[in-house]
């Protein structure tokens, strides 16, 4: 029975059979990630460029216009290089690297938009605050704390994915490699640990987003006011 040591590759999705949609494809993905290259480089290139554009919203769109730039660079350009070449295959430790960035910019965009809703219900229902909250150093902090997260949920994800025992063929049934389709390759129940790790990020989330609706319905309600005209969820 074949182990996670004697899998040297996987075999990615292909998208197409025939060489014109080969093709077709490598067009199309290429002017998707083109089309990201482009408009998240304007977004970078005018928030550091302009000193207009040095603040806290600004500061996490800069950081979300990167985390976009990784994610699409992750996946795409390998996509893209296998169609051209015909092929369908990713290293043992390509997929793995592929895996721990994809995570990684995941969940530091999930992060950042709880971090970016925080922002904006600051800047909409306490605005006389918003300049001493918000201040230069907790934006910096809060920022790190989403990357520094990140990379621990993706090296917590990855460490653990990658030490099952593989047993059910090399095949992922994706064009890139993700949590679900490596734990289809598993032999172990020890996925169900796997599992109970996936689910920590979107309650986590889920959880702080929930605190940040209460506590403006709160404020509002408290004022005699309604929520619904001022403060977004």
């Amino acid at each position: 029975m074949p182990n996670s040591s004697s899998v040297s590759e996987f075999l990615l999705l292909a998208f197409a059979d025939t060489r014109k949609l080969q093709l077709l494809h490598f067009a199309l993905f290429l002017g998707i990630y083109l089309g990201a290259l482009l408009g998240n480089g304007v977004i970078l290139t005018a928030i550091a460029c302009d000193h207009r554009l040095h603040t806290p919203m600004y500061f996490f769109l800069f950081n979300l216009s990167l985390i976009d730039l990784g994610t699409i660079t992750t996946t795409v350009p390998k996509a893209m290089a296998n169609t051209l070449w015909d092929t369908r295959a990713i290293s043992y430790s390509g997929c793995a690297a592929q895996f721990f960035f994809f995570l990684f910019f995941i969940s530091a965009e999930v992060s950042l938009l709880t971090i970016m809703a925080y922002d904006r219900y600051i800047a909409i229902c306490k605005p006389l605050q918003y300049g001493t909250i918000m201040d230069s150093r907790t934006c910096v902090n809060m920022a790190a704390a989403a990357w520094g997260s990140a990379f621990l949920y993706a090296v917590l994800h990855t460490a653990n994915t990658f030490s099952l025992p593989l047993c059910q063929g090399n095949v992922v049934d994706q064009f890139f490699c993700e949590i679900p389709q490596i734990l289809k390759l598993s032999c172990s129940d020890a996925y169900q640990r796997e599992v109970g790790l996936l689910v920590y990020l979107p309650v986590l989330s889920d959880s702080q987003t929930t605190w940040k609706q209460g506590a403006c319905l709160s404020v509002y309600l408290n004022k005699g006011k309604n929520p619904a005209v001022t403060c977004l969820p």
